[in-house]
């Protein structure tokens, strides 16, 4: 296989894994965590939290 071909392939790998890894954390609710902690540390920058 050419250079140009292993990298394609690699980045396709990487993407396919971090859908895989995004889709997992939406399905177990991980969302509303990240943006709670998101939340809380932009107020205790601010001084408010």
């Amino acid at each position: 296989m050419t250079r140009r071909r292993v990298k394609k392939i690699t980045r396709a790998a990487l993407f396919a894994a971090v859908v895989v890894f995004i889709l997992i954390g939406l399905f177990q609710g991980e969302i509303k965590s990240v943006f709670q902690k998101g939340a809380s540390i932009c107020l205790e920058c601010v001084g408010i939290g």
